[in-house]
């Protein structure tokens, strides 16, 4: 068995009924594992097996229940320059069709473009242009990228739909022009015409509303119904009750007969123009995948054969030596090694402090090199670059469902029913107690109309797709609806020490000369000594010298004592530098100093000591040093009423040295814990009932964010913290977690908002519609506003900032 997960763009869907429709249609087949379907984001999150079931059989599904798929693939558009007649098209057909790896290509000399479908393991975009290079003509690549395809669907959709708007508020004035005359007791004869009005009415109801028949009639094949069988009911009934009275029941001489052909086309415009609206707040939802889109380099400027020449990104290889100069996009991901600068990476991590570079540093695609030249080697491109990672990781988070829209979706799924059996009973109601068959139809035509499923669907994946959206400009990748919407339910939250906390690299921080000695000297003298060790702690010793000194003076007779320290001779002096074990073993003696060795220890600090020809000159602390936010942050969450555990594994007092630094208390202090046995401390604490947090570097900490509540990867925009946790946090910094938190807490507000908002409409405006209290065209006006107002209050997030 093979499991394949796949995000499906779908265009088409004109509320969340149908979202559920596509939903139920995809379950039903042997092979699905689990569908997601996203009216907001207009998206499908599908798992299958590919042995039970295929792509293609997917689409189908989709397309039979009459929506479209916006077909990914292996496709692509060139642009074909200096071709002069319709046999330079044909050379340039039969060029590509020839290559091995083309599966079929069509150019067409009128619009200059190539068509081809490819298999990319056999044959790369560079090879096609070469060939279309070779026969004497021009090439370039103008495909347009799956979002791009998507955006241009649905703007096509929007012009249509305002088109129709127009179109039917047009036919739809003069009707309501005679309902408001003969409110006024105008008579405007010609206007109450039943073949007059008809005539208007019919092409609203269907052919502009033909799309409300269709839906309801593709969402019953599966058992479904939404809000277009409630709009397809409520306006027929209006509809075919006008033709009756206007053309079947008798009426006396010189009266005008009672016709509601201006409810159902009145209704049929201000619905579509409520969906005209609502497409366009939900587009806007995108925006934060249009951006990280636009992140994306077009060209890259790289080195073959000797020469600098430019080409597009997408004929960047891996290997490839890239050059950008300052104030230019890297466009792929690479391995610096030559030059160095400041990068501006703020559009992945969310920090707006410029990075320093240098050689052997990662770069990534979309970042903004400032002052300095850099060459780089090409190592991430493509779809395996970091930033098509978060582009991949956003989408999939906003196609996914939270477990609160489960309550949304038990609702909707007995919604339409409940609406047409309250619409049948307030017909029968009004029927026998007052014998006013059109009144029981206008107020069963309002009950109809005034429902909105669509506002309970929308509510949840708008708040989602802006959520997640914000988050991703804030280096925050939330992976799922499930882990934004736990998020802001954490009360434990369990910090690994190294790397979390601090900064993961030991400094200096301590030079206390015993005697007359300068720091500098003393600097000077075991920086000759330590620059023969490999040990770490002897590389953070010379890089400490070297901020006092240029040159480290030699040393001789060097000698290194593993896990002690080292001994050597520097200008005629014997050094001797590493632990109080290794100078008694030298036979020097210690007295004041083992006092002052051990005030540095309390304070979590590894402590070197220097002796100089048989003397102890000088204490060295070393320590993993705290991270400057680290402090800040951590009080920042304690006031929201988290609860901070700190796990190591140092030894207790170095962990409790820390821990009193940043304001953890000793028995929320987790020392001497094996990396594999983190995991059984986040489960303790799980046991007793809290809801767990755990950040990690996502690295040795893997099996401790996989069994927190939520798991929460520092990674500074490695790839390893894209990969790993619920949430990926793209810079080192604690203040992201509260940013995350922060950002969870907000979504859902607003999710519970729109929640709220959805079922008060439809709760209180069924009893008002059902009583008589609305017309079918203030109900149909209503309705629409509701899914407005839902989405709109969802885009109200964009304006938060999670890091005030």
């Amino acid at each position: 068995m093979s499991q394949i997960t796949e995000t499906i763009k779908i265009t088409g869907m004109s509320c969340a009924n149908c979202a559920a429709s596509i939903e139920k249609g995809l379950k039903q087949k042997q092979g699905v594992k689990s569908a997601d379907v996203n009216f907001a984001g207009d998206s499908a999150y599908v798992d299958y097996d590919d042995e039970l079931i295929d792509r293609e059989v997917i689409n189908s599904v989709i397309q039979k229940l009459g929506y479209d798929v916006v077909e990914e693939g292996e496709q692509l558009e060139l642009d074909i320059e200096d071709m002069s007649c319709a046999n330079c098209a044909q050379s340039v057909e039969k060029a590509l069709n020839a290559l091995d790896g083309v599966k079929d290509a069509s150019v067409n000399f009128g619009s200059e473009k190539a068509y081809v479908e490819y298999d990319s393991h056999k044959i790369s975009v560079d090879e096609m242009i070469k060939a279309v290079e070779k026969v004497g003509y021009g090439a370039k690549l103008a495909d347009a990228e799956i979002f791009e395809k998507q955006q241009k669907a649905r703007d096509d959709s929007l012009k249509k739909l305002r088109t129709k708007v127009i179109i039917s508020a047009i036919l739809s004035f003069p009707l309501l022009m005679a309902m408001i005359t003969n409110f006024l007791n105008i008579d405007v004869e010609f206007l109450h015409y039943p073949w007059f009005q008809m005539l208007l009415a019919t092409p609203v109801q269907f052919i502009i509303g033909w799309r409300f028949y269709k839906s309801s009639f593709q969402s019953l094949k599966v058992k479904s119904a939404g809000m277009d069988l409630l709009v397809a009911m409520g306006t027929s009934a209006a509809y075919f009750f006008s033709v009756y009275n206007g053309f079947i029941k008798s009426i006396p001489e010189g009266s005008h007969p009672h016709l509601y052909f201006e409810a159902s086309a009145m209704l049929i415009t201000l619905i579509l123009l409520g969906k005209y609206f609502e497409a366009v707040a939900k587009g806007k939802t995108s925006e934060a995948i249009q951006k990280l889109m636009d992140l994306q380099a077009t060209t890259a400027r790289v080195i073959r054969d000797g020469d600098t020449v430019d080409i597009p990104v997408e004929q960047v290889q891996i290997d490839d030596r890239v050059v950008v100069r300052p104030g230019e996009k890297i466009p792929v991901d690479g391995e610096i090694i030559d030059g160095n600068s400041s990068v501006d990476e703020s559009m992945l991590t969310g920090e707006s402090i410029p990075v320093e570079k240098e050689k052997g540093d990662q770069v990534y695609g979309g970042t903004i090199n400032q002052y300095g030249s850099l060459t780089f080697q090409a190592k991430g491109i493509g779809k395996n670059s970091v930033l098509s990672n978060i582009i991949k990781i956003v989408e999939q988070a906003q196609a996914n469902q939270p477990p609160i829209q489960r309550l949304a979706d038990k609702i909707s799924a007995i919604f339409v029913p409940a609406v047409v059996s309250i619409a049948v009973l307030t017909f029968l109601l009004w029927f026998f107690i007052t014998g006013n068959t059109t009144a029981g139809i206008i107020a069963a035509v309002s009950v109809l109309v005034i429902s909105c499923p669509c506002a309970l669907g929308l509510a949840t994946p708008t708040a989602i797709m802006v959520g997640t959206g914000k988050g991703a400009e804030n280096g925050i990748l939330i992976k799922n609806g499930a882990s934004l919407e736990t998020t802001y339910k954490i009360n434990a939250l369990v910090l690994d020490k190294t790397g979390t906390i601090t900064k993961g690299k030991p400094e200096v921080t301590d030079i206390v000369p015993l005697n007359n000695r300068s720091e500098q000297e003393i600097l000077e003298i075991i920086a000759a000594v330590e620059n023969k060790s490999e040990h770490p702690l002897a590389e953070t010793i010379v890089k400490k010298a070297r901020e006092f000194i240029d040159n480290v003076p030699d040393a001789q007779d060097f000698e290194s004592y593993p896990g002690k320290g080292v001994s050597g001779k520097v200008q005629n002096q014997k050094v001797v530098v590493g632990t109080q074990k290794l100078l008694r073993n030298r036979k020097i003696k210690l007295n004041s100093e083992k006092d002052k060795a051990a005030g540095l220890e309390k304070e979590g600090k590894t402590v070197v000591m220097v002796a100089i020809d048989g003397k102890v000159e000088a204490l060295i602390g070393i320590a993993d040093t705290i991270k400057e936010d680290s402090v800040e942050a951590i009080k920042k969450l304690k006031d929201m009423g988290i609860e901070i555990y700190m796990i190591t594994g140092d030894n207790i007092r170095t962990a409790q040295a820390i821990g009193k630094q940043v304001g953890i208390s000793e028995e929320n202090i987790l020392a001497e814990v094996l990396p594999k046995n983190k995991s059984d401390e986040v489960k303790k604490l799980q046991d007793s009932g809290k809801t767990v947090a755990m950040a990690g570097d996502g690295v040795n900490d893997a099996p401790a964010l996989a069994t927190a509540h939520v798991g929460m990867a520092i990674g500074s925009g490695s790839d390893i913290a894209i990969e790993s946790g619920d949430i990926a946090l793209m810079n080192d910094s604690l203040e992201t977690i509260v940013a995350a938190i922060k950002l969870s807490k907000k979504t859902m507000r607003k999710i519970k908002q729109n929640l709220f908002w959805a079922f008060f409409y439809n709760v209180l405006g069924i009893p008002v519609a059902a009583f008589g209290l609305l017309s079918p065209i203030i109900a149909g006006a209503a309705m629409s506003f509701s899914s407005v107002s839902v989405v709109s209050n969802s885009l109200s997030l964009k304006r938060y900032d999670p890091k005030k």
